[in-house]
């Protein structure tokens, strides 16, 4: 199937894409301010440039679109038809540069949490899952 889109079109809808202060962010940082937390942003001197890092207790969270990051098992993981080729090389690449980046995290003392954009609706499981996070629990 070819693109609908002129290469032109598809280049401005492409260039929109946001990767800071996203929607999903967002509603990860309000609840983190909700818990009283405090935190820093996209740091630059750490691995993989973490979304949400909280440097007393040497915690970073990323909020990972399911597509972009290759979520296994999610239908909104799904590679498209078209252009395998490059999507495949892609993606492929971004799920290695992830791996590397919180392995080489983890190694340097820091805990990592990767959240994925499927999971926000349910606001209480997330509330949850950051909590645990946070207070290390299993």
């Amino acid at each position: 199937m070819t693109d609908v889109f002129t290469p032109e079109k598809r280049s401005a809808l492409m260039a929109r894409v946001k990767s800071k202060n996203t929607r999903p962010e967002l509603v990860v940082r309000s609840l983190l301010h909700k818990m009283g937390r405090r935190f820093r942003l996209d740091r630059k001197d750490l691995p993989g440039n973490p979304d949400i890092t909280l440097p007393k207790l040497r915690k970073v969270i990323f909020v990972h679109g399911c597509f972009w990051h290759g979520h296994e098992g999610c239908p909104r993981a799904a590679r498209p038809t078209s252009n395998r080729e490059f999507w495949d090389r892609k993606l492929s690449a971004n799920i290695e540069r992830h791996k590397t980046n919180i392995a080489a995290l983890e190694q340097m003392g820091w805990k990592v949490l990767v959240i994925w954009t499927c999971r926000m609706r349910d606001q209480q499981a997330l509330s949850r899952i950051l909590t645990d996070f946070l207070e290390d629990r299993p």
